[in-house]
């Protein structure tokens, strides 16, 4: 389970740092939805091949339900970072493991007293990872709003897809059904933004897209992966542990702009990555 959701982290993080490459070049929505395009043919193919069709069942209204959050709280995320200063509203955002750790609570888990601290050490680390700014400028009510919404709309998904399938190849089929609905949510979404005047294009046009197809590959294959990994992490392991491990992923985001785009790690970044490694480490033993 460790290695499970330890891989979701890496993988998230990875895919929301290329997302972010991206967007400077391209409208976030188009980023999202051409990715998540991408990824549902690939899972598509799989499905095929796997013969997933068969393990359709009423768990797949979780997989649905995953798939119309999650535009919605990615698009939220993006105009909250547009609104307001990245060093707060990313740590924000990545209290959005309190909802399935929430939800398992309710549900009867119960971490040990070693597992508890652990949780409550990677979580500091992990908002201090995002750099967190002090004396910066205020944020905005409506800034605040939209982060509030991407972080409850991360941890619906986390929630939901961890109950969206029984077996491996059904895991394959709820996935493919949660790409679908982001597409045609995120589709719609982006459809209705041109009608309004807003370029779903950017200045340079499609070739720019084309171009960026690899790269846009890697996203969305990325984030399936790290939906996969985290299902089974869930599955096989106590879900609150599973979803603090998976919400390190901001620790791998700010690591991978230090090492290839050379930008500096604040002392609290630094400090906020020891402090998950050193949760990880409780959680391991616990």
């Amino acid at each position: 389970m460790l290695a499970l959701a330890l891989a979701t982290s890496l993988l998230w993080g990875l895919a929301d740092f290329g997302g972010g490459l991206l967007t400077r070049r391209m409208p976030a929505l188009t980023v999202v939805v051409v990715s998540q395009a991408l990824a549902m043919a690939v899972l598509g193919a799989i499905v095929v091949a796997t013969g997933a069709w068969s393990e359709a069942s009423p768990l797949l209204w979780f997989a649905v339900a995953a798939g119309a959050v999650g535009p919605v709280a990615m698009l939220c995320f993006y105009r909250a970072l547009a609104l307001g200063p990245m060093g707060v509203v990313s740590p924000l955002a990545s209290t959005a493991v309190a909802v399935p750790v929430g939800v398992a609570l309710l549900a009867g888990e119960r971490p040990g007293l070693v597992q508890y601290s652990g949780i409550l050490v990677a979580f500091v680390g992990v908002v201090l990872a995002g750099g967190p700014q002090r004396g910066g400028p205020a944020v905005q009510r409506r800034t605040m709003g939209y982060t509030l919404v991407a972080a409850l709309g991360f941890g619906a998904v986390l929630a939901l897809i961890a109950e969206a399938s029984e077996t491996t190849t059904g895991l394959f089929l709820a996935l493919f059904v949660q790409r679908a609905v982001n597409v045609v949510v995120g589709g719609t979404a982006l459809y209705a933004g041109t009608r309004r005047g807003r370029p779903a294009l950017p200045s340079g046009g499609r070739s720019v897209v084309t171009g960026a197809l690899p790269a846009l590959a890697f996203v969305g294959l990325a984030d399936v992966a790290a939906n996969a990994t985290y299902a089974l992490a869930a599955r096989v392991g106590p879900v609150t542990v599973a979803a603090v491990l998976a919400s390190l992923y901001p620790v791998v985001t700010a690591l991978a702009a230090r090492g290839l785009l050379r930008e500096r790690l604040r002392p609290v970044q630094t400090a906020g990555a020891g402090l998950a490694m050193a949760g990880t480490l409780l959680l391991a033993t616990g």
